[in-house]
């Protein structure tokens, strides 16, 4: 079997991630390669070559000045991705040696134009409804979908009908750590993750904490989490995965404080996977991942301030959980490989005469 993965064309899928998608897509390519399976990736230029998959090339996009100056030139980047995948679509019904495609992509073009090529197509629901994706889906009832937890399938459920299959995290990569005495956030520095709440989080019951991940949202940086950073709550930066790993083995509790409904919650189930219990505001997918003996999950509150009270009344309780009993909650709970056993299972139902 041949399998297509088709991630975001903004970011490769080599590390460090700048999201979980991309983590994502990476380990379900290894994990596929390690079955036997054929990979064949689209996404920006310069996934990691140590994957031993193909790359997918498009033609840049190129624009005459007459079209630049058009007064209603949408963003280029808008212009760019479209004819990236529109590509990768046409690509595709020249490929019979592909059976099945993979869509992670979060864009609408290639659903809409599944009907026009051989092979099955696949979309894995990894957010809330967007705007592009949601109409895309209603003009396609035939799309196959799979959403990352119960809460993203209830969240498109009047939408598509999607099957579950949760994420997972590779238990050799993510070792167990022996703890220490500091918190730890990771993720995109974004407005929706929020970490400002774990800087007051930590603050409020007298903890340190680092914070890692690319600032994807500088305003948000500099006007809502800088002001909060000091000796006790420090930006690390953005880390690779070994340097990561270790920070998070390192550390006392994990703490995740999504503003939004979080789809799943890579990072909750990566730090478990180190024996690391998880502090987590329960949202979305989240409640679904972070259960005791692996962490607790805190109701948000009416505001930041009671989110924070309640957060920081649960803490001593998750840093006192047994380490061992967290990292075998993860292992039976957040196992990559179950997860690419579900996928290939469905893709040897999708490709089935």
């Amino acid at each position: 079997m041949k399998v297509a993965l088709l991630a975001h064309d903004r970011f490769p899928i080599a590390p460090p991630f700048s999201g979980g998608l991309e983590s994502f897509t990476w380990h379900l390519a290894r994990g596929l390669k390690r079955r036997g399976i054929e990979v064949v990736v689209f996404a920006a230029p310069g996934s990691d070559p140590s994957l031993g998959i193909e790359e997918l090339d498009v033609e840049p996009l190129v624009l005459s000045d007459e079209a630049r100056n058009d007064v209603a030139m949408p963003p280029e980047a808008q212009v760019r991705e479209t004819f990236s995948y529109l590509q990768v679509m046409r690509a595709f019904a020249r490929r019979p040696d592909v059976d099945v495609v993979h869509n992670n992509s979060l864009h609408y073009l290639p659903i809409v134009m599944s009907p026009a090529i051989p092979q099955p197509l696949l979309t894995t629901l990894h957010t809330p409804a967007t705007p592009w994706l949601e109409p895309a889906l209603r003009l396609t009832p035939s799309a196959h979908t799979v959403a990352v937890s119960d809460s993203v399938a209830q969240l498109w459920s009047t939408v598509t009908p999607a099957r579950v299959i949760r994420n997972g995290v590779d238990a050799l990569e993510w070792g167990p750590g022996p703890g220490g005495d500091t918190l730890v956030w990771s993720g995109r520095i974004v407005p929706e993750k929020a970490p400002h709440i774990a800087a007051l989080i930590a603050s409020r019951a007298g903890w340190k904490l680092r914070i890692a991940g690319p600032v994807s949202d500088r305003q948000y940086y500099e006007s809502t989490l800088r002001p909060l950073l000091g000796e006790d709550i420090v930006h690390v930066g953005h880390l690779g995965t070994r340097a990561l790993r270790t920070l998070v083995g390192e550390s006392a509790a994990c703490l995740v404080t999504p503003a939004w409904e979080e789809p799943y919650g890579l990072v909750a189930a990566e730090a478990m996977a180190c024996g690391t219990p998880v502090l987590a505001v329960a949202r979305g997918g989240l409640s679904e991942v972070v259960r005791a003996p692996g962490g607790l999950t805190s109701q948000p509150g009416a505001d930041d301030v009671a989110t924070v009270a309640a957060a920081a009344r649960l803490l001593p309780d998750v840093v006192a959980m047994d380490r061992e009993k967290v990292r075998a909650y993860a292992l039976e709970n957040c196992s990559l490989t179950a997860t690419v056993d579900a996928y290939v299972a469905l893709y040897q139902e999708l490709v089935r005469p």
